[in-house]
């Protein structure tokens, strides 16, 4: 069985960092977007690999959403 898990990826001037925000501290960060990428699904597998089904269960099933907004800048 698989599920989805919301991961945010930001760019800076030293390359990438992740997250997820329904997996509290499980975090990376890499060079390249796709290396960012491979290191937040192993931080993820790791993650979940520490919790109980029950755990799981509970961080999994909530939603995430995400938007852009405008803002002005005076």
């Amino acid at each position: 069985m698989s599920q989805k898990v919301s991961v945010v990826i930001e760019r800076d001037d030293d390359g990438y960092y992740a997250y997820s925000p329904e997996l509290q501290g499980c975090q990376t960060q890499g060079e390249s977007y796709e290396e960012v990428l491979s290191n937040i699904r192993e931080a993820v597998d790791l993650y979940l690999e520490t919790l109980s089904s029950e755990d799981r269960s509970q961080f999994l099933s909530r939603e995430v959403l995400t938007t852009s907004i405008e803002v002005n800048l005076a």
